[in-house]
């Protein structure tokens, strides 16, 4: 991967950067207001044309849809960023394999770059780090938001060392323009308006609670972003003080209050009867995550082909060939998501740890008590 050339005139999103003050949080919230009324507004045009005329074509429908999706996607971040900012997050570090959780957020979102059309390539050496795992995961995966929003080209991933002194190197090259006016002198402003979106803030803030130097660099319309792990894990290191078993039944104790332990996560909820969705949601309303309902299984055939989700709960009378084969196929895929089949009748919790298909296992009843550490569980075992 080449870096900018050094002669050139560079523009550096950030340096070392303190914790955001109150005035640029300010300016974060006021970001948030813009990206939420922009796609309302455009979509609120869109239904009072439909009023007035009484239809609306296929392209009318893509543009609400956009709109509605786009509204939708910055209020999640707002959420995101809001977590960030409340200065209750507990940070639990334990030892990460860098790479490997990279390739695992990478393997889980193959079906979306395939569908943008965008290829990924790799230069990974192995690391270990020291860092809280949910945000560390939580922080791979917005750096694949922004890259992916923003790129006209493949996006280059590169992890190595530095020589010295010695840390994880993590860098992330793509076009923000179109490849055909990479020639062209100068980066006009429109060009690159989406590398400062709330996406970009998050992964920003992300990296900020993390301890991790987010350094962006932009010449001619190539962007390359560099994060710096300081706290590398050695081979001799001992083990981690405290167990993945330990670390979530703290966090399940702290749920009763902000705490929300899976921010950013995506789940999907798949059932046909709208009360057991309703319990479901409820159930997971305090943990943060990104919630998508669906009522049969080709819809979330439809939804994995779009993008895949980092959990599954499914309703066990939807249970089918169609429905076993999807599961096999994103297993196959993504083996990272986790699936739990939650059932109307009694049933006991099993992890998916303790079954044959490796699928957990709910009751309905239990689903306020039992489903938020079930989820810590299968999710943070994954990662």
């Amino acid at each position: 991967m080449s870096t900018p050339p050094s002669s050139a005139p560079v523009s550096a999103a950030n340096d070392v950067m303190p914790e955001p003050t109150p005035v640029q949080w300010a300016d974060i919230v006021q970001q948030l207001g813009a990206e939420i009324a922009g796609p309302l507004s455009a979509a609120l045009e869109q239904i009072q044309n439909l009023a007035t005329t009484g239809q609306i074509d296929r392209r009318g429908l893509r543009m609400l849809r956009r709109s509605v999706d786009d509204a939708r996607t910055a209020g999640m971040l707002g959420q995101q960023l809001a977590r960030l900012a409340s200065g209750r997050l507990r940070l639990n570090r334990e030892r990460q394999h860098l790479t490997q959780m990279l390739r695992s957020v990478l393997a889980q979102r193959s079906r979306e770059t395939q569908a943008r059309g965008v290829q990924v390539r790799q230069s990974l050496k192995a690391v270990e780090i020291w860092a809280d795992g949910s945000l560390l995961f939580a922080l791979l995966n917005a750096l694949m938001d922004w890259a992916l929003a923003n790129t006209h080209s493949s996006v280059d991933l590169r992890l190595d060392l530095t020589p010295w002194p010695v840390k994880a190197r993590l860098s992330c090259r793509f076009a923000h323009r179109s490849l055909d006016l990479l020639g062209d002198d100068g980066d006009p402003p429109a060009s690159s308006a989406g590398l400062d979106s709330l996406a970009w803030r998050l992964l920003e803030q992300t990296a900020i609670t993390l301890g991790v130097l987010p350094l962006r660099e932009q010449e001619a319309g190539i962007t390359l972003l560099t994060l710096e792990f300081n706290q590398l894990a050695p081979d001799d290191a001992p083990p981690p003080p405290d167990s993945t078993h330990a670390r979530l039944e703290a966090e399940a104790e702290r749920m009763g209050g902000n705490s929300r332990p899976l921010a950013g996560c995506q789940l999907l909820v798949l059932s046909a009867n709208r009360d057991l969705r309703h319990d479901a949601q409820t159930a997971v309303r305090q943990m943060g995550m990104l919630v998508d309902v669906v009522g049969s299984v080709a819809e979330a055939e439809q939804f994995c082909r779009e993008g895949l989700p980092h959990a599954m709960l499914f309703d066990a009378a939807l249970t089918d060939d169609a429905l076993l084969q999807l599961i096999a196929g994103v297993s196959r895929e993504a083996p990272d998501v986790a699936f739990v089949e939650m059932f109307d009748g009694e049933h006991r919790t099993q992890l998916s740890t303790a079954t044959r298909d490796g699928v957990a296992r709910i009751s309905r009843r239990n689903l306020p008590d039992a489903l938020p550490s079930l989820l810590m569980f299968e999710l943070s075992r994954r990662n």
